[in-house]
């Protein structure tokens, strides 16, 4: 199943950096910016973690959440957010069952090695509950900026 805009968005519950927990329900009545990444810490992550903390405040404005998602562990979240100073959520779906899901779990290729991993993706899921847009095979370059438009333009 692809998920697009008009669809809504599939309910999750998850454990976050901090010990916290963040679900979808909870969130209801917000803009929600959900975005996947691969893997915590590494270049092309942090770049983008890094530019959706510069624009935190600019989101918060506009009602809007921002949350990332990868399979990494609650406890390597906690390190990443702590070596980058990033104050929003980072959720840890271990299982891959969110990734599922929101279809972002995809057989990828790296050197012509085939693997499974997380697709750079982001979704943007208004107050009711329904997806607005959504950014597949992200490149993180200007990514956040995009997003950041797109919200304005709710």
């Amino acid at each position: 199943m692809t998920l697009e805009a008009g669809k809504k968005a599939p309910d999750f519950d998850l454990p976050t950096d901090g010990n916290g927990r963040v679900s979808l329900k909870a969130l209801k009545g917000k803009n929600v910016v959900l975005y996947f990444y691969p893997k915590d810490d590494t270049t092309g992550c942090t770049a983008e973690a890094q530019a959706f903390q510069a624009q935190l405040k600019a989101f918060a404005k506009l009602g809007t959440e921002i949350i990332g998602l990868s399979k990494d562990t609650v406890a390597k979240h906690d390190k990443f957010k702590k070596k980058y100073g990033l104050t929003f959520p980072l959720a840890s779906d271990e299982d891959g069952a969110v990734c599922e899901r929101y279809g972002t779990w995809v057989e990828k290729s790296l050197y012509g090695r085939k693997y499974m991993g997380i697709e750079r993706c982001t979704f943007l899921i208004g107050a009711d509950g329904k997806i607005v847009q959504v950014w597949r095979k992200v490149k993180v370059a200007n990514h956040v900026a995009e997003v950041l438009a797109a919200v304005k333009a709710l």
